[in-house]
């Protein structure tokens, strides 16, 4: 029990609606205010406000008696509204609670949400929405989660799978009809049985916080599938429940998530979530007045300076979180301990992670934005107890720029070098390939300690290494659509693009999806997967399917014999790394004299031409060079690894380097559809192995 206890005393803190004797404890944040009501609904819809009554340090609070699990409430806020000077309070419109534990109501797009006037923006729209907007809900959960608690696996001994709660599971022939799409339908044993089947240790969620879709896409009978326009840190998107979709009670997610995150961390999984901290569904000053806008518009947001009306777009989704913003900090690693605490997730990935590096975000004019490592966010989630143990992985930009590189340890960040360098590589397009040995080895010439901005000190685990992801083509999409922006190639001529009836391209296609995995998980750093790739899922050459809630984005479980034998190569890719600690490595070795034979320093790796002799300076420069051998080291009887990279468009013969047990053993050939060599054998240094156009070879020994 938290919040007062004492008649009808209250407390500052905690923000939001707390549990009390005989009531609950409201406390909410707002600088503007004159005056705050806290609006409670009966079943017929009738509306009760209650001023509430003290404030302290811009806290409003109070005790409302009577309140009982299930009420549903929302905020009124009272104050100035002048968009010229940042304030946009209107008390005609019902406001949700920011530490809202669950959200009731449709978010369909209503007229009333509007707080500024249709014809004179300087004005307020009087219509109140209070009968049409969404309400917050009083909830409490009474979940056993047992002996639950997050997994801590280390990071390098990871492997992620990007996924969506309800993409995933909204085809699955085994999963009950009333379970699909939801958090209780990817607890389902055949699910966890699939995940464990591939190796997978981590799911990363795309967003499950309360989304909603935007007017626009509405009208046109499609939704922001991916939940990226959130508006409730701390409550579950209700339409991914199977409890709600059975008419329970709002709450009832609650326990439903708490038991799916209880069954994979049973199963060995670990859960992160995707949270987007760097904008909110209330979009630009267009947008709909439901929650931060009308609590303390300037607080909550960044502004254009000199423009005060109008909002710093940064993030290209309307309106920037404020992390300069005491408020916005508090809240984010508020609700971040909250998911942790109640519900043990193990870790989290942040959109557009670059808006919360900085006291002082940038503009579209300022294309950097005034970058500090040591900003308080950063300070403030470093000293936190409940965090600091936690997976927190960047997505190290934002509209206006990108920082890849520059978070702080024990940040890691999506490696978008990574991805691009291997799509050029593996589509013969690659500048030169020093890259290449770079992204393999770690990215050391990105976060080495004597390759990264000063005091940073990083390691190969700061390198989320990816070549596709939820944003963008599918695998199968990537080998069968050509596009300079995105790096793909259909793998034929021009105007070939998508299914094809030609055997000899279908055949490459299916050996660069087999390519761009098999180097996906043997690269040092921590590799991520898109869920579907190993099932040759395919968007229709969609790279922006944000809004497609359908086949075109959910996972495809039908059987097909590529998909078996692409699943099959991705298990023992994986089972590989696992056996592999040389994959693994967490560290950079000590930084020495710069050896030419390697294409960057500080990789700690041993690198061949196709004769088996050291690659010199100028190898690595030579735009022709596509072929190359890389052997990852490690003391017998630890297995080191060997991997024959040939991205010719023509067989080459490979010599074999020397080896520190004294032989190798093939273990994945990606010219062969099931991934097995075409020989068991062990193979001394010296004997010549032939590796097919366009393939790797991969031995251990």
């Amino acid at each position: 029990m938290s919040g007062a206890t004492n008649g009808d005393a209250s407390l500052p803190y905690p923000l939001g609606v707390s549990a009390a004797d005989g009531g609950v404890n409201v406390a909410l944040y707002s600088s503007v205010a004159t005056a705050v009501s806290f609006s409670t609904f009966a079943a017929d819809g009738t509306e009760t406000q209650r001023p509430i009554r003290y404030v302290d340090g811009n806290v409003w609070h109070d005790f409302i008696p009577g309140v009982v699990p299930g009420q549903q409430y929302g905020f009124r806020v009272d104050g100035p509204y002048s968009p010229s000077t940042g304030a946009r309070c209107n008390p005609a419109k019902l406001l949700l609670d920011p530490y809202g534990r669950a959200v009731s109501g449709n978010f369909s797009w209503k007229p009333s949400w509007s707080g500024e006037d249709s014809i004179d923006p300087t004005q307020p729209d009087l219509n109140d929405s209070g009968r049409q907007a969404p309400r917050s809900v009083f909830v409490q959960s009474s979940f056993d989660c047992g002996s639950d608690e997050p997994l801590g696996y280390a990071l390098a001994d990871s492997v992620i799978y990007e996924l969506h709660v309800k993409g995933f599971t909204a085809l699955q022939p085994d999963v009950p009809a009333s379970l699909i799409g939801t958090y209780a339908g990817l607890a389902h044993p055949t699910v966890i049985k699939y995940l464990q089947g591939l190796g997978i240790t981590a799911v990363e969620l795309l967003p499950v916080h309360q989304s909603r879709t935007n007017g626009i896409l509405a009208a046109q009978g499609l939704t922001n599938f991916w939940g990226y326009d959130t508006i409730g840190f701390f409550a579950l998107h209700s339409a991914y429940s199977a409890a709600r979709r059975a008419g329970q009670p709002p709450g009832s997610e609650i326990d439903e998530f708490k038991a799916m995150v209880k069954a994979l961390h049973a199963a060995g999984i670990e859960v992160l979530l995707d949270v987007v901290f760097n904008h909110t569904a209330e979009g630009d000053q267009r947008g709909p007045t439901l929650c931060f806008r009308g609590i303390d518009n300037a607080a909550y947001y960044t502004l254009v300076p000199d423009q005060l009306e109008s909002y710093d777009n940064v993030t290209r989704c309307g309106n920037t979180i404020n992390a300069a913003s005491p408020v916005v900090r508090r809240l984010i690693l508020d609700s971040l301990r909250y998911w942790v605490e109640e519900f043990h997730i193990d870790g989290f990935r942040f959109d557009l992670g670059a808006v919360l590096a900085s006291d002082e975000p940038g503009t579209h004019d300022d294309a950097d934005p005034i970058w500090d490592s040591n900003a308080a966010f950063f300070d403030l989630l470093r000293q936190d107890p409940t965090l600091a143990g936690t997976k927190l992985i960047a997505e190290p930009w934002t509209g206006a720029a990108d920082d890849q590189g520059r978070f702080p340890p024990p940040w890691s960040e999506w490696n978008g070098e990574y991805r691009d360098v291997m799509r050029d590589y593996w589509r013969a397009k690659v500048s030169a390939p020093r890259w290449v040995g770079a992204r393999l080895a770690g990215s050391p010439d990105i976060y080495a300690p004597e390759a990264a901005p000063p005091g940073l000190r990083r390691q190969a685990t700061a390198s989320i290494n990816f070549v596709t992801c939820h944003d963008g083509l599918t695998l199968n999409d990537l080998v069968s659509y050509s596009s300079d922006g995105n790096r793909s190639w259909n793998c034929g001529a021009p105007g070939q693009d998508g299914p094809t009836g030609d055997p000899t391209i279908s055949s490459l296609r299916r050996r660069q999806a087999r390519n761009f995995l098999a180097t996906l998980l043997i690269s040092r750093g921590v590799p991520m997967l898109l869920a579907g790739d190993e099932r040759y899922r395919s968007q229709g050459g969609d790279d922006n399917a944000y809004c497609q809630d359908n086949r075109t984005s959910w996972m495809d479980w039908s059987y097909s014999a590529d998909a078996q034998n692409l699943a099959g190569v991705l298990r023992k890719l994986i089972a590989l790394r696992a056996r592999a600690r040389t994959l693994r490595a967490t560290r950079f070795p000590d930084p020495g004299q710069t050896d030419l034979s390697e294409p960057v320093p500080s990789t700690g790796l041993e690198w061949f031409r196709p004769n088996a002799t050291p690659m010199a300076g100028q190898d690595w420069d030579w735009v022709d060079g596509h072929s190359f051998a890389v052997v990852f080291p490690d003391a017998p009887p630890a297995p080191s690894v060997l991997a024959l990279f040939n991205a010719y468009w023509e067989d080459l013969p490979f010599i074999l380097p020397n080896c520190p047990s004294g032989a190798w053993t093939l273990n994945i050939d990606t010219a062969q559809e099931d991934g097995r060599p075409t020989t068991g054998a062990r193979l001394k240094p010296g004997v010549e192995v032939q590796v097919t156009a366009r393939s790797v070879v991969i031995a251990t020994g």
